[in-house]
């Protein structure tokens, strides 16, 4: 494939960008929660864990413990209990109650609203607080996890695992407004149509914009 230009890229981001936005219209993030807090605590828990399982499990976990301080009162053996469902139930027990009382004790019981100051919570790494900051502060981010590195990496518009790096090209080819639902809309693609080892190129609303569908390397 030749070299694409960062004009072009733009361009051909800007098409893809909006066949999703109508092929996927709803697409929203689908960790259920009613505060900063809960969003954080669900997105600790989503990591190796589907989003319906992790939303059956805070369904019960938010009803009962609904702020930090609540987490903060908690035993770590009854968080363990509680979340164990979600896979890998020690660390994430542990990063959640270390996270509630750095909220409660360092930032009176709000969560911080930076992303420096974010990633600085127990359990917390960039992925984790961007799906904060966007879909609850409102502050453009974007968050890179296996459907966007997957999905971004065949479209070639870059070849790189490395997170933050694919954080850093991505924000210099996608329209800020979107950076928050790019996400969104290339997990519903990757989960309905492009699925890692069986996409389905056929019914793919973006394949004459895919490389990797064209054949081209």
């Amino acid at each position: 494939m030749p070299v694409e230009s960062l004009i072009k890229k733009k361009v051909r981001m800007e098409k893809i960008v909006t066949n999703l936005k109508l092929e996927y219209p709803d697409s929203k993030c689908s960790l259920r929660y009613e505060s900063s807090f809960q969003l954080l605590t669900a997105t600790i828990l989503s990591a190796q864990c589907t989003d319906e399982r992790v939303n059956k499990v805070t369904k019960r976990l938010f009803a009962n413990y609904p702020t930090p301080q609540d987490f903060v009162m908690l035993p770590i053996g009854t968080i363990k209990k509680e979340i164990y469902s979600t896979g890998f139930y020690n660390n994430k027990a542990k990063s959640i109650k270390a996270m509630a009382e750095s909220v409660v004790n360092e930032y009176g019981g709000s969560l911080p609203n930076t992303l420096n100051e974010m990633v600085k919570l127990p359990g917390v790494g960039r992925k984790t607080a961007n799906v904060v900051l966007g879909n609850i502060q409102g502050i453009p981010s974007i968050v890179v996890d296996t459907h966007v590195t997957r999905i971004t990496n065949l479209l070639k518009f870059l070849k790189t695992k490395n997170a933050v790096k694919i954080e850093t090209e991505l924000s210099k080819i996608i329209n800020k407004n979107d950076w928050t639902l790019f996400a969104h809309l290339l997990i519903d693609h990757g989960r309905a149509v492009c699925i890692a080892n069986r996409p389905k190129c056929n019914k793919c609303v973006i394949s004459n914009l895919c490389p990797s569908k064209l054949g081209e390397t």
